[in-house]
């Protein structure tokens, strides 16, 4: 899995760069966010805040037909009582803004 991570980081979308862009170093609340997280060698996240639980994931055309198996997926980490927050490639490559917003409000209430 560990390998399946690094090759995924290597050749990432240009949604998950964009908002990798956004994450990395810090810029939201001072949180630290991985990118291609293995998750139990079961999953690989697309982005991961350990100290928040909080997984984000970016549904793009590799999510197509695969409602079933992203269900599962999507409990599996709900199991863990990880937040799970799902953004689609349009929503990060037109609306960014609205993303951050809603990923810093998260960020905010469990800061507090």
């Amino acid at each position: 899995m560990k390998e399946r991570a690094k090759e995924l980081r290597k050749y990432s979308t240009l949604s998950e760069v964009l908002l990798w862009n956004e994450l990395k170093n810090k810029k939201i609340c001072g949180l630290d966010f991985d990118r291609q997280k293995v998750i139990n060698n079961r999953y690989i996240l697309d982005f991961y805040c350990p100290s928040l639980n909080l997984a984000i994931e970016i549904d793009g055309i590799s999510h197509d037909n695969k409602y079933k198996y992203d269900a599962e997926r999507h409990n599996y980490l709900v199991g863990l009582d990880m937040r799970v927050l799902h953004f689609s490639d349009d929503d990060i490559k037109k609306r960014m803004g609205e993303v951050l917003f809603d990923i810093t409000e998260i960020a905010k209430q469990n800061q507090a």
